[in-house]
């Protein structure tokens, strides 16, 4: 029986694992964890992460050949094969601070492989890194392996957050970078054989280690530049007249272009996209590609532009302050059906609100207070260290209340703000919404979710991201 142990229980081992157990019953899968915390959850009725499908899988599989622990040692020791999905978090201070990959989680990982194994293993890369940590935790294994053969692997992951569980069922396609010897290419055949399983053959794509680490950081820069590319061409659209959601379709009619990721939007969020392009400026400048490097920097300035930008119209429109005033903000996880929030705009509006002395009020159905409060009050790159590592539960923000209610966020509000394109944001009663706020009552728009015109006529002043200008707006400057 092939023994699989996974490291990390979060967002991108937990899923996947559950994933792998469901399609090759013959296959033992443990997830390990350092945090208690979370292995109890993901042992529970009540599992840690919120994701469509995933509690099925959960339940038909564990207890059977999916197993949660804590005993990272025991199974690690034990397993054939071993997935790394460890946090991969931007450095903060010290050589390339603010761009390049902190990999002491990966590193401390790596010793401890090292050190329990005793049979030969195959390490496999889940978490998004660098391109070349391959190499730095190959030396590691391998320096410190008395006697056992370790063969590395990058299997990295293309999930998206709200769908992973179709993702993994059908994926586009699964990457497996390994070392091109023959003790590489046996480990490479082996994790094939796991995912043959259920993924059709001509979908499982085979490469070099250094194609398969790149591609990961390539593909989040790509999409990433989607988003900023529409969300800049939304920002001349509100200059001239024009409707971004009338330009994106026609432009996604190209067949060379497509319709995906052309919705204009506050800004792109999620725990990959930043940290990915950041990763890849930081590797470009160490190869001395600096045209490169500010080539990808461009997609990150144009995102923290367009978050800036939201924040303006909303201050200018409200008579240019909006001190004292309740604003009600609906959505905080960086995309629906998530209730994740790394690096969601919603954590930068808010603070830009916040600077302006706003009193806040948020609903997401998904999003705790603990969580909103813990988001508001981090720094930069806090987030994506494990939690037992992150400052302890900080002080709450006080111009901030967190409701389960769009409607008691929205109660007494000068203006609300939509920041996650939630479904049920789309058929709230705004007329109700209406009677109960501030006059004059605004709604600015986020997501593109609501119909701006609908809502002109119950009275509100409405500002939609790259749609054509209510004439309130019209005077007033774009960009302080």
């Amino acid at each position: 029986m092939v023994k699989i142990c996974c490291l990390g229980a979060g967002y991108v081992g937990g899923p996947t694992m559950a994933v792998i157990a469901l399609k090759c019953p013959s296959i033992e899968v443990v997830v390990v964890d350092i945090s208690v915390a979370r292995i109890s959850a993901w042992n529970s009725d009540q599992l840690p992460i919120y994701e469509p499908g995933l509690d099925d899988v959960v339940k038909q599989c564990r207890g059977r050949n999916l197993f949660f622990s804590t005993d990272i040692e025991k199974h690690v020791s034990e397993a054939d094969i071993i997935f790394v999905s460890v946090n991969t978090p931007t450095k903060a201070r010290g050589l390339g601070a603010g761009k390049a990959a902190d990999l002491t989680y990966w590193e401390s990982a790596a010793r401890m492989i090292a050190g329990v194994a005793k049979s030969d293993k195959i390490v496999v890369e889940k978490s998004t890194v660098p391109v070349k940590t391959a190499e730095a935790i190959e030396k590691i294994l391998t320096h410190n392996s008395r006697g056992i053969n370790f063969q590395i692997l990058s299997n990295p992951e293309f999930l998206a957050e709200g769908t992973a569980i179709q993702d993994l069922f059908k994926p586009d396609r699964v990457l497996i970078g390994g070392r091109e010897t023959p003790a590489g290419q046996k480990a490479v055949q082996a994790l094939k054989d796991v995912y043959a399983n259920w993924v059709p053959e001509d979908r499982i794509l085979t490469t070099n280690l250094w194609s398969a680490e790149l591609s990961k950081l390539a593909a989040n820069a790509f999409l990433a530049q989607r988003i900023s590319s529409v969300n800049a061409i939304s920002a001349l659209c509100e200059a001239t007249g024009a409707n971004v959601a009338e330009v994106a379709y026609a432009v996604g009619k190209d067949t060379r272009i497509g319709p995906k990721f052309l919705n204009a939007s506050v800004g792109f969020g999620g725990s990959c996209f930043q940290k990915d392009i950041l990763n890849l400026v930081y590797i470009c400048d160490c190869n001395g590609l600096p045209e490169v490097a500010n080539y990808w920097k461009q997609v990150i300035k144009i995102n923290d532009y367009q978050k800036s930008r939201f924040v303006n119209r909303v201050v200018s429109s409200m008579f240019n302050t909006v001190a004292g005033k309740k604003i009600a903000v609906l959505g905080f996880a960086f995309k629906k059906d998530t209730g994740d929030t790394r690096e969601t705009p919603a954590i930068d509006v808010c603070k830009g609100l916040l600077g302006d002395k706003a009193k806040i009020s948020i609903y997401d159905p998904q999003v705790t207070e603990d969580q909103i409060q813990r988001d508001l009050a981090m720094n930069k790159f806090d987030w994506d260290h494990p939690i037992h590592l992150q400052p302890m539960s900080p002080t709450a923000v006080k111009q901030v209340t967190v409701t389960w209610d769009a409607y008691e966020a929205t109660k007494g509000a000068h203006g609300v703000c939509i920041l996650t394109e939630w479904d049920e944001f789309k058929s709230l009663d705004y007329k109700k919404i209406y009677e109960s706020m501030q006059k004059p009552a605004f709604v600015f728009d986020g997501r593109n979710v609501v119909d701006p015109e609908k809502l002109r006529e119950i009275g509100f002043i409405v500002y939609s991201i790259g749609k054509p200008l209510d004439h309130w707006l019209k005077d007033m400057p774009a960009v302080a």
